[in-house]
């Protein structure tokens, strides 16, 4: 079980001291107000729920469960409030199913490419994935890749994954670079020689560490990825 009051608390001191967290980042984030911050929650309690349950959002059949979290973070549960939004929803699930080279099939590759590699690899993986370009959504990649981790580590009973006021330039300045480089270079090339990334096996040590410039920003992905047990209930 996740500790969902240890996580709502964790959140409202991240939300405090944001604002000068946001002036320290590499790209500035959007606000984290009432609103971003309690959809958040409510995706944390799907992943509970999911986690509970025995749900494998993995499975096909079953991957619109991920469209569903990405749904939760950007609009809620509220139906007035998804109605006034439907247009993003619909166009996030013809994206998310029939992007080239960057939808869920691009993802579930990767994931069964990797079934037997670390829990921790698999899913600091799974959130570069979702985050590099192109992007498995169209808004909301951050957020969502964030309750996935949760989902994949809360179910082989890890710690979920929190964003708080200590992880969270290293998880935001390493998530910049995913960002803006295209998946094929991330974890198979960069430039005219093949670079191999090393995803580490133990929660305390970098996760990420890949021989290429472009990824020596994800140093503080340490921190991100420690496991603390007070978030699990």
């Amino acid at each position: 079980m996740i500790n969902l009051p240890a996580i709502e608390q964790a959140l409202r001191d991240l939300q405090r001291s944001f604002p000068q967290i946001n002036l320290e980042l590499s790209d500035r984030r959007d606000p984290l107000d009432d609103e971003v911050l309690g959809n958040l929650l409510e995706g944390y309690t799907m992943v509970d729920r999911f986690v509970s349950d025995g749900v494998d959002i993995f499975k096909m059949g079953q991957l619109h469960y991920l469209l569903e979290l990405n749904a939760l973070v950007l609009c809620g549960s509220d139906g007035a409030v998804r109605s006034q939004h439907h247009r993003l929803i619909e166009a996030t699930e013809a994206r998310f199913y029939e992007q080239p080279s960057g939808g869920i099939s691009d993802i579930m590759e990767w994931y069964a490419l990797n079934i037997d590699k670390s829990i921790w690899r698999r899913t600091a993986g799974v959130y570069i994935r979702i985050l590099s370009d192109p992007q498995l959504f169209i808004e909301g990649n951050h957020r969502t890749g964030a309750l996935i981790m949760s989902y994949l580590l809360a179910r082989e009973g890890c710690a979920p994954f929190v964003l708080t006021e200590r992880n969270a330039r290293e998880f935001f300045n390493p998530s910049s670079v995913f960002k803006k480089t295209n998946k094929r270079s991330v974890l198979t090339h960069a430039g005219s020689k093949q670079r191999v990334c090393r995803l580490s096996q133990e929660p305390s040590e970098q996760v990420v560490s890949c021989i290429d410039q472009l990824l020596a920003s994800v140093e503080g992905w340490r921190a991100a990825f420690q496991q603390i047990n007070r978030w699990s209930g």
